[in-house]
C-alpha cells in the first residue's frame, strides 16, 4: 500500500498555535456530552407537562453523539474531496449557532432537533481536527500530539462537567451559553490554520500497482477495536456511581474522587504512550485493554471505597493507552488523499461505542442494579479476550505497523 508521508504546506511549518487549536478544537465535542448532565433534573422538571418528555430531555444529551458515529464518516469524505478547512470553519459555525439555539427555544422537540445539529457540527469539528493532526505533523510530533489529544478531552471533560454545575444552578438554559466559544475559535482557526496539500513522492519499496483504494480489509478490525474502546471509555463515568451506591457509598466527594482517579488513570496513560512508542502497536493494545479488563474485575470484585478506587485508576491506565495507540496505527495506513475517511470512521466507531456502552451494561443486568459487578465482570473479562486478539490484528488484515527507530516512523510487515 502506498502511503504519501509528505504534506506541501506552502512552506508553512505547524508549530504550538496550530496545535493548540487543534486540541482545543478536539475538545468541543466532549463539551457536548457532558455540558449538560448537571442540569437535566431540572430541564426535566420545567418540560414535565410535555407529552414524552421523559425520553425526549436524556435525548438532549445523548443525540449528538449518536449523530457523530452516523455522520462522521461522511464527514471525512467531504474532508478528503472538498477540504479540511473549510468543513471545519462551516462546522464550527454550525457548532455556535446550534448550541446558543436553546437559550430561546421554548420548544423541547426544537431543543432536540438543535442538539442533532450540534452532533451534526461536532462530527466535523472532531473528524477536520483529527485529520490535521495527521496532515500537519508527523513521526514522533504526531504521536505526542494524539496522546496530547486524549490528555486534553479527559481533562476538558472534568471541567466542562463542574462547569455545567455551576453555570445551571439558577437556571438550566445558561450552560447551553458556553457553546459561544465557536464564535472565538472560528476567526482564529481562519487565521492560523491552513488548507494542507499531498506532496506525492515516489515510494521505490511499494510496487507500482499498488492499490489506492481505502484499505478496509486493513483497517475493519482497528475500527472493531476503536467501538470497543468507545465503549470501555464510558464504563466508569457512567457507572461508577451505581456501583458505589452498592457499597453504601454515596457522598459527593467520594463519588468525586473516584471519578478523579479514573480521570488520572487516563491521564498518565495517555502520557505512557510515548514511553511505549519503541514497541509494536498491537502489543501496545495488548497491554491497553489487558490494563483495561483487569480495571473491570477488580471493579466487580470490589469491597470497599478503596478498592474502587484502585480498580478505576487501573482502567484508566488502559483507557488512556487505548486512543493515541489506534488513532496513530490508523493514520499509519493511508495516506493524504484517505486521511480524512480514516479519521471520520474512527470518530464515528468512539462515538458508537460511548452511546451503546450504558445499553450494553443494561441488557446485561436487565435493570437489576445489583448485577452490575457480573456486568463488570463480563465486560472484563472480554475486554482481555480482546487484548489476546490484538496480536492477531496485522495477520488478519495485512496491517503496515509501527516500530520507533530514533524519533522517526519505520513502517514494517507486522509479523
Amino acid at each position: 500500500m502506498a502511503v504519501e508521508s509528505s504534506i506541501e504546506n506552502s512552506g508553512r511549518h505547524a508549530g504550538l498555535t496550530q496545535s493548540l487549536l487543534l486540541l482545543l478544537g478536539s475538545c468541543l465535542p466532549v463539551l457536548g456530552a457532558v455540558l449538560l448532565a448537571p442540569v437535566l433534573p431540572r430541564m426535566q422538571a420545567h418540560f414535565a407537562e410535555v407529552a414524552g418528555s421523559t425520553v425526549l430531555v436524556p435525548i438532549v444529551l445523548t443525540l449528538p453523539a449518536l449523530v457523530i458515529a452516523l455522520l462522521a464518516p461522511f464527514a471525512g469524505v467531504i474532508a478528503d474531496r472538498l477540504g479540511r478547512k473549510p468543513l471545519l470553519l462551516a462546522s464550527m459555525a454550525l457548532y455556535a449557532l446550534c448550541g446558543v439555539l436553546p437559550l430561546w427555544l421554548d420548544s423541547l422537540l426544537a431543543i432536540v432537533a438543535s442538539r442533532a445539529g450540534i452532533g451534526l457540527a461536532e462530527a466535523g469539528i472532531m473528524t477536520c481536527c483529527t485529520t490535521l493532526m495527521g496532515d500537519y505533523y508527523s513521526g514522533a510530533r504526531r504521536e505526542r500530539l494524539f496522546a496530547l489529544q486524549m490528555v486534553a478531552t479527559s481533562l476538558s471533560a472534568a471541567v466542562f462537567i463542574a462547569l455545567g454545575g455551576f453555570l445551571g444552578q439558577d437556571d438550566w438554559r445558561t450552560p447551553f451559553a458556553l457553546y459561544a466559544v465557536g464564535l472565538i475559535f472560528l476567526p482564529l482557526m481562519a487565521w492560523k490554520l491552513w488548507e494542507p496539500q499531498p506532496r506525492v513522492q515516489p515510494v521505490t519499496t511499494v510496487p507500482v500497482s499498488a492499490p489506492r483504494t481505502f484499505p478496509w480489509r486493513a483497517l475493519t478490525p482497528m475500527y472493531a477495536l476503536s467501538l470497543l474502546a468507545g465503549l470501555s471509555l464510558f464504563i466508569v463515568p457512567v457507572q461508577a456511581g451505581y456501583l458505589l451506591n452498592l457499597l453504601h457509598v454515596d457522598a459527593p466527594q467520594q463519588i468525586g474522587m473516584t471519578m478523579g482517579a479514573n480521570q488520572l488513570g487516563v491521564l498518565v496513560g495517555a502520557l505512557s504512550f510515548r514511553l511505549l512508542s519503541g514497541l509494536r502497536s498491537q502489543h501496545v493494545l495488548l497491554i491497553a485493554f489487558g490494563l483495561a479488563g483487569i480495571g473491570g474485575l477488580l471493579m466487580a470484585a470490589a469491597g470497599s471505597h478503596a478498592q474502587v478506587v484502585v480498580a478505576v485508576l487501573v482502567n484508566g491506565l488502559g483507557i488512556g493507552l487505548m486512543l493515541p495507540t489506534l488513532i496513530t496505527w490508523i493514520m499509519a495506513q493511508v495516506g493524504f488523499a484517505q486521511r480524512g475517511r480514516a479519521a471520520g470512521c474512527f470518530t464515528a466507531a468512539i462515538f458508537a461505542g460511548e452511546f451503546i456502552s450504558p445499553l450494553v451494561v443494561l441488557a446485561i443486568t436487565s435493570g437489576t442494579s445489583t448485577a452490575l459487578p457480573q456486568a463488570l465482570a463480563m465486560i472484563g473479562w472480554l475486554q482481555l479476550v480482546v487484548a489476546l486478539f490484538c496480536l492477531s490484528v496485522p495477520r488478519l488484515g495485512g496491517l503496515l505497523t509501527r516500530t520507533h527507530v530514533g524519533g522517526h516512523d519505520s513502517i514494517g510487515n507486522g509479523h
